[in-house]
C-alpha cells in the first residue's frame, strides 16, 4: 500500500539528472547513438598505482571490518601532508579535517549542521543543484546568490540585501564553477570572507574542480586566504582529479568547529568508507602527480577542440577558465530547456539545461568535457546540423 512521504522528502527539489540518465538510457535502448554530454561522470580510468593501492589494501583482512567513524587516521595525515605540500597550509588531521563518502553528502551535511528553520543560506545561481538538497532538508530559506556574465559568473555580495544578510548562517561558493567554468579572482575570495566575518556566517568552498584549471592558471586553495579557517571549511574530492567518482571519497578541512559538527553528524549516520578506499585515496594524494597533470591537459585539450567545432558551426562559445563544463549560449529566441530538447530529439546529444542550476542559469546549456575530442566535435556538428546557428564560410 502507498505510504505518505515525510515533509521533509516533499521538500527535496526534483533530481534533474536522473532524468537525464533516464532519457539517455531509453534513447539508445531504441537504438539511437546518443552522445551524452549532460552529465558530469569522468570516462578515463584512475591511475594504476591507486588501483594497485586497493587492490594491495583489500586482500588485507585487517580492512575488512569497520574503521573509525570519523575515517582513518592515514588518510587524514595523507591530506595534512597534500596541503602542506600543494598551498603551503597548515592543516591538523585531528581537529581540521573530515572524512567524506562523497563531497555531495558533506555538502548537503553542512545544512545539516548549521541552519534552522527561518535561517537563510546563500547559494550560488547558477549553481551545484545539490546545495539545494541540504538546505530543503534544513527547513532553511535560499537565497540565490546571482552570477552574471557581465560579472564573469563570480558573486558579487553587494547583491545581498542587508535583511537578507542578517539571516544568512551559511554561504555555498564554488571555483573552479560548476556549471559555468568561471574560476574566481584572488579578491571575490577575500570579498566571501569579510562577508561572512561580518554577518557571523560560515562559508563552505566546494573545491571540486580544484585541479582543472587552464590558461596559465595555478591551482588555488580557499584556505590559502587570511581568515578563511576562521570563518569556513574547504570540501574536496578525489571523483575529478583522479577519476575515482565511483569510488565515494572526498574531505573536507578547515575551521575545527565545523569539521566537529561534520564529524558529529556522520557518527550517526555512517560507518565511514571501506578502510582499502580510505588507503588508496592516502596514496592518491602522496603519489605521483603527474596523472592529474595529464588529466588537465587532456581536458583543456578537449575544451578547445569542442569550442573550435562550435565555432565552425556559427556557435559562439567562450573557453571555460576551469572545470570540465562549458557554458553555451542558446540560440536567441529558444529557452535552454527547449534547445536542450531539440538537442535530444533531433540530434540525439545530451546537454544539461542551465535552469537545472537555477533561474539565472536560463539562457545557456552546459556542455561536459567527459567524452572523447571526436565525440564532441561530432556532438557539435550534429547540433549545428540542426541549423539553429549561422554557420561560418
Amino acid at each position: 500500500m502507498p505510504f505518505r512521504p515525510s515533509s521533509r522528502l516533499q521538500a527535496l527539489p526534483s533530481h534533474f539528472f536522473a532524468r537525464i540518465v533516464r532519457t539517455a538510457r531509453e534513447m539508445a535502448a531504441a537504438g539511437h547513438d546518443v552522445i551524452n554530454l549532460g552529465q558530469g561522470n569522468p570516462d578515463l580510468p584512475t591511475p594504476p598505482h591507486i588501483v594497485e593501492r586497493l587492490v594491495e589494501a583489500a586482500r588485507d583482512p585487517r580492512t575488512h571490518g569497520y574503521s573509525p567513524f570519523d575515517g582513518l587516521p592515514e588518510l587524514k595525515e595523507a591530506i595534512a601532508t597534500w596541503y602542506r605540500r600543494r598551498f603551503g597550509v597548515e592543516v591538523d588531521p585531528h581537529r581540521e579535517v573530515a572524512i567524506l563518502i562523497g563531497a555531495k553528502v558533506g555538502l548537503q551535511e553542512i545544512s545539516l549542521c548549521l541552519l534552522e528553520p527561518g535561517d537563510a543560506a546563500l547559494v550560488p545561481d547558477p549553481g551545484y543543484p545539490d546545495y539545494w538538497s541540504g538546505i530543503a532538508l534544513a527547513g532553511a530559506q535560499l537565497h540565490p546568490l546571482p552570477l552574471r556574465p557581465e560579472n564573469s559568473f563570480v558573486p558579487d555580495f553587494a547583491e545581498v540585501p542587508p535583511t537578507v544578510a542578517e539571516k544568512v548562517r551559511l554561504v555555498f561558493l564554488n571555483s573552479p564553477a560548476n556549471p559555468t567554468g568561471a574560476v574566481y579572482p584572488p579578491e571575490a575570495v577575500r570579498e566571501a570572507i569579510a562577508f561572512a566575518q561580518r554577518y557571523g556566517a560560515a562559508l563552505a568552498f566546494d573545491a571540486a574542480y580544484l585541479d582543472l584549471v587552464y590558461d596559465g592558471r595555478e591551482p588555488m586553495s580557499f584556505l590559502q586566504f587570511p581568515g578563511a579557517k576562521e570563518v569556513g571549511v574547504e570540501f574536496h574530492t578525489l571523483s575529478k582529479s583522479f577519476n575515482m567518482a565511483g569510488w565515494r571519497i572526498a574531505f573536507c578541512a578547515g575551521n575545527p568547529d565545523l569539521i566537529a559538527q561534520l564529524n558529529l553528524l556522520q557518527d550517526h549516520l555512517h560507518c565511514s568508507q571501506f578502510p582499502a578506499i580510505q588507503l588508496a585515496a592516502a596514496a592518491a594524494l602522496l603519489g605521483p602527480y603527474e596523472p592529474v597533470h595529464a588529466l588537465r591537459e587532456e581536458y583543456r585539450r578537449r575544451r578547445d577542440a569542442f569550442v573550435a567545432a562550435c565555432r565552425r558551426i556559427g556557435w559562439e562559445v567562450t573557453p571555460p577558465a576551469g572545470s570540465f563544463f562549458v557554458w553555451c549560449p542558446v540560440p536567441a529566441g529558444m529557452t535552454a530547456a527547449d534547445f536542450a530538447d531539440r538537442v535530444l530529439r533531433e540530434a540525439h546529444t545530451v546537454v544539461a539545461p542551465g535552469t537545472a542550476f537555477g533561474t539565472h542559469g536560463e539562457g545557456y546549456v552546459r556542455v561536459s568535457l567527459t567524452a572523447p575530442v571526436e565525440r564532441l566535435e561530432e556532438a557539435a556538428a550534429r547540433i549545428g546540423r540542426l541549423g539553429l546557428f549561422r554557420a561560418l564560410p
